[in-house]
């Protein structure tokens, strides 16, 4: 309820998701341009629009309709330096409002967006679209990369569906 008594519609928004990454000389992964498409949830339950189930780390997960990838974002929090040399975060600045994108259309789509390099040093947070294309190359210089990032949804799921 609000202040008059009255009460309000106000959607519950969580973080659904935590990934620490550690990039080291000896982790020195190249990862091509894509969009984050799927979700953990607690359990495999069949519904309309929920679809290409796969089990990652030991848990469910499902690409949703994209209304709902939507209405999610993506907060990065660096613990180390990500200069140019290091592999920083690389990004499509308005894909995510393209929708779902295909991936034989990937590189037209960075063509046409264009690309912004993400450069961070410690404490500096990146708050983004979660569908947003992105990519990262390896480093060039490598050293410790280290990036807290949580994904955060607005809403309960549907018909039985439960966030991890």
């Amino acid at each position: 309820m609000d202040c008059t008594g009255s009460r309000r519609f106000c959607p519950i928004c969580r973080p659904v998701r935590a990934i620490l990454f550690d990039k080291t000389a000896a982790t020195n992964w190249a990862l091509g341009w894509h969009q984050d498409r799927t979700i953990a949830v607690k359990a495999r339950v069949p519904v309309d629009g929920f679809e290409t189930w796969s089990v990652k780390s030991g848990m469910q997960h499902v690409e949703p309709p994209f209304t709902l990838l939507s209405r999610t974002v993506t907060l990065r929090v660096h613990i180390d330096p990500a200069p140019a040399s290091n592999a920083p975060l690389l990004i499509a600045p308005g894909s995510h409002k393209l929708g779902r994108i295909p991936e034989e259309d990937v590189k037209d789509v960075v063509r046409g967006c264009g690309t912004v390099v993400c450069l961070a040093e410690p404490g500096d947070v990146w708050l983004y679209a979660t569908p947003v294309l992105h990519a990262s190359d390896a480093a060039i210089a490598p050293m410790h990369r280290r990036v807290l990032q949580v994904d955060f949804a607005v809403g309960e799921l549907p018909c039985g569906l439960e966030w991890v």
